[in-house]
């Protein structure tokens, strides 16, 4: 995977990844509100393994966001709290992931009309083949283009 934001870059290059991420993300939205109206968490702790670099690695996470904003704006609730692990091996390009994150709630902001709940936002380098988290640490895992690399 190519860093950065340049013209061979994984961010300027994985289009495709990101029509089929698009095409799930019905089911994804379903499946989180689901797990929200159910639990009711003060804070949904969500991760996202091989989240790779560039615009998709976040695109899932404010869909996320997103969807469950909604449902505590519908609710009548304060937005919620979240804490969010970005995962993949070491040699992803997390710098890139984490200079986009401000632009991220700026756009929630502007898109939803709201504030998103208090978020905090972590990378976790590592291969998902060990364990990366300490027992009942999350409420939500995503895993989407990274499966098809293991052996």
């Amino acid at each position: 995977m190519k860093e950065g934001v340049g013209e061979n870059s994984y961010a300027k290059n994985s289009s495709f990844q990101k029509s089929v991420l698009s095409k799930a993300k019905p089911f994804i939205e379903e499946t989180i509100v689901e797990l929200y109206n159910r639990t009711s968490p003060p804070c949904l702790t969500i991760a996202d393994l091989g989240c790779s670099s560039g615009p998709n690695s976040i695109f899932v996470i404010f869909e996320l966001l997103k969807a469950i904003s909604v449902v505590c704006q519908k609710l009548g609730r304060s937005p919620l709290e979240f804490q969010v692990f970005l995962n993949d091996l070491p040699e992803n390009d997390f710098n890139t992931i984490f200079k986009s994150i401000p632009y991220f709630f700026k756009k929630f902001r502007s898109e939803n009309g709201q504030e998103v709940g208090p978020s905090f936002v972590a990378g976790v380098p590592g291969s998902f083949y060990n364990r990366l988290f300490p027992t009942k640490t999350l409420n939500f895992v995503h895993s989407f283009y990274a499966l098809h690399w293991l052996s």
